[in-house]
């Protein structure tokens, strides 16, 4: 029956995203475009995995792939990939108890340590009450990044300490909710006597809710980039 090839094809998209370092490179790749080797190292995987599951990806129309020099650069194939990412998780946290579970952990964690919601983060902002800080790699922040922010990526963030106003609250935020770096400058930032936050969202959600979202595309470099593992 036609009909039945047209479930067929469905389920080879699927499959193509049912493995959990696709969906990680997935959202690596919601940041910019890449290089396979810097996909590999964000990613922790060997470099033929990482090409491995590209290509995979790639087969099933998810993300595009072009030669630059040496290197191949790959890219979403358009931002309904990131939005289905997003509604994945969305859908995933409804439906799955471990998810689900494992998720309130998570945001429990953070409570306790503090958040700052989007809503919340716009007032600050309006009332320039907030240092905020896009802790990302820094060419993921020059592709997307929240009005008013500024790059302080994880790696150098000890080293930069000392151009942050200590009197006022730090917010830092990075790529999704699911995404550690963020946790990780609170906790510098408080070591040394900030006052931090988190924000609860990440780049792809703020944008998604019509919020504003600033590109810097001339200084972006898709090569080997500095890293952060999550």
């Amino acid at each position: 029956m036609a009909s039945r090839s047209l479930y067929e094809e469905l389920a080879r998209t699927a499959k193509a995203l049912a493995n959990p370092e696709r969906l990680r490179l997935v959202e690596l790749l919601s940041q910019g475009a890449r290089t396979v080797e810097v996909l590999a190292e964000r990613a922790a995987q060997p470099l033929g995995t990482t090409s491995h599951h590209l290509q995979k990806l790639a087969a099933a129309g998810l993300v595009n792939r072009e030669r630059s020099g040496r290197h191949v650069v790959y890219s979403l194939a358009d931002t309904s990939v990131a939005e289905f990412w997003s509604a994945l998780r969305c859908f995933g946290e409804a439906h799955s108890g471990e998810l689900k579970t494992a998720v309130q952990e998570l945001r429990s964690r953070r409570e306790r340590a503090g958040v700052v919601t989007a809503d919340e983060l716009e007032e600050l902002l309006s009332r320039r009450k907030v240092t905020l800080i896009d802790v990302r790699p820094a060419e993921e922040f020059a592709a997307s990044h929240l009005a008013g922010a500024r790059s302080v990526p994880l790696s150098e963030l000890a080293a930069r300490l000392r151009e942050l106003p200590k009197r006022r609250l730090v917010v830092a935020y990075c790529r999704s909710p699911y995404c550690q770096l963020a946790d990780r400058a609170v906790e510098i930032l408080e070591r040394h006597g900030f006052k931090a936050r988190r924000l609860e969202e990440g780049v792809q959600e703020w944008g998604a809710h019509g919020r504003r979202l600033e590109k810097d595309r001339g200084d972006q470099d898709v090569g080997r980039e500095s890293f952060e593992r999550v």
